[in-house]
């Protein structure tokens, strides 16, 4: 059973109550784009107007509570992770180099370093993709 969020309950008990979003909105003195926005677990309501919103919606405020906070990552594998930092490592490096050669703020020496930097973490990602 997949456990319910602040948005789902809120949600779920302004239905409940034959209430539009702007109507819920209207009650809790704020627009119909933040109970949206607390619906679909993007925002929540301040914590002191807690207890108004309970109310409103004809619960106790343990009750609205007693939502769980939804993941907002999914869980990546390690593996996934890793190639994703060596991935955004190498680009960061490129990005360097050309914006401090722009700029005329980097030596060559070095700017061959970064870019061989950056190249070995792709050249690590693809080692780690072949297994």
């Amino acid at each position: 059973m997949k456990e319910k969020t602040l948005g789902m309950m809120i949600a779920e008990l302004r239905k409940s109550c034959g209430m539009t979003q702007a109507e819920l909105a209207e009650k809790m003195g704020v627009t119909d784009k933040a109970v949206s926005k607390w619906e679909r677990d993007l925002s929540c309501p301040d914590i002191a107007s807690f207890p108004h919103l309970a109310e409103i919606l004809g619960v106790s405020v343990d009750e609205l509570m007693q939502s769980k906070s939804e993941k907002k990552m999914e869980n990546k594998s390690i593996g996934e992770t890793v190639s994703l930092v060596l991935k955004c490592v190498a680009v960061g490096m490129g990005v360097g180099v050309v914006a401090l050669s722009i700029m005329n703020k980097i030596e060559v020496k070095d700017a061959l370093i970064m870019l061989g930097a950056g190249l070995s973490c792709l050249a690590i990602n693809s080692l780690k993709d072949k297994e």
